[in-house]
C-alpha cells in the first residue's frame, strides 16, 4: 500500500445486486476476500446508517476500517452525468433533511439541528474521480427519488454542480463519522434525475459500470 492510502475498506451498497457488482469488480482486481469488505445495508438513509454502523462494529475486533465507500447506482443530473457514466461525490448532501415552508426549503444545518453534508477527503475523491473518468460534484441523498422536472430543477438550483442523487450516501457518512472514518461515494448512473420513466432506466448498464469502477479502484487506493 502506498503511504497515506487506506489499508482496510468497507464498501456499503443498498441492495444485493449492487453488492454483487462491486464484489465482481474487486475480484477482477484480485481483491476477493482481501482488505475489502462489501455489505448490502438496505435502501434509504436510515437503513444505510444502521447497516453501516453494524458492519463497522463487527469489524472493530480486527481494527477500524480506514475508509468507508457508499456505492451503488443512482440518478444523474444532465448533462454532467449521463446514463452509464460514473459520479464521485465532492460533497455528500442530505438534500431533503430540513423544513419546507412557503418561502422554500431550509436545510437542517441552517435550522441549527445538525449537519447537512459530509466532505470526503478532497485529494482522494478528486483522484478517484479522475481515475474513473467520473463526474465530480455534490451527490445528493434523498428519501424520495425525484420524479418530476420541477423537482429536478429545484434540487439543481439549491445544489449548484450536483452530479447525482441516491438514497444512502448521507446515512453511510453519518455512521462513518461516529468513528471518524473517512468516506467516499461512488455512483453509477442508471437514469436521469427528472420525470420518472422506468422504461428509460438502464440498470444493467449501470451495474456493469459499477463493476468496472471497482475493478479500477484498488489500483487508485494502492495495494
Amino acid at each position: 500500500m502506498r503511504a497515506g492510502r487506506p489499508g482496510r475498506v468497507l464498501v456499503v451498497t443498498a441492495v444485493e445486486a449492487e453488492r454483487d457488482a462491486v464484489a465482481a469488480g474487486l475480484a477482477a482486481a484480485g481483491e476477493a476476500g482481501g482488505r475489502y469488505a462489501v455489505v448490502a445495508a438496505g435502501v434509504g438513509p436510515a437503513a444505510a446508517a444502521a447497516g453501516t454502523a453494524y458492519a463497522l462494529m463487527e469489524q472493530l475486533s480486527a481494527g477500524r476500517p480506514d475508509l468507508v465507500v457508499s456505492a451503488g447506482i443512482g440518478g444523474g443530473f444532465a448533462p454532467a452525468a449521463p446514463v452509464g457514466s460514473l459520479a464521485v461525490a465532492e460533497a455528500i448532501v442530505a438534500a431533503d433533511l430540513g423544513a419546507q415552508t412557503a418561502d422554500g426549503f431550509t436545510p437542517v444545518a441552517e435550522l441549527g439541528f445538525g449537519r447537512s453534508e459530509h466532505r470526503p477527503p478532497a485529494g482522494l475523491s478528486r483522484e478517484v474521480a479522475g481515475a474513473l473518468a467520473a463526474a465530480y460534484g455534490p451527490v445528493l441523498t434523498v428519501g424520495t427519488v425525484t420524479g418530476t422536472a420541477e423537482r429536478a430543477a429545484e434540487l439543481a438550483a439549491r445544489h449548484p454542480g450536483a452530479v447525482a442523487e441516491a438514497m444512502e450516501g448521507f446515512g453511510v457518512a453519518e455512521a462513518a463519522a461516529v468513528l471518524d472514518v473517512p468516506v467516499l461515494e461512488i455512483r453509477a448512473i442508471s437514469n436521469a434525475v427528472g420525470p420518472r420513466d422506468r422504461a428509460a432506466w438502464r440498470i444493467g448498464e449501470a451495474l456493469a459500470a459499477l463493476t468496472a469502477a471497482f475493478g479500477k479502484l484498488p489500483g487508485v487506493l494502492g495495494g
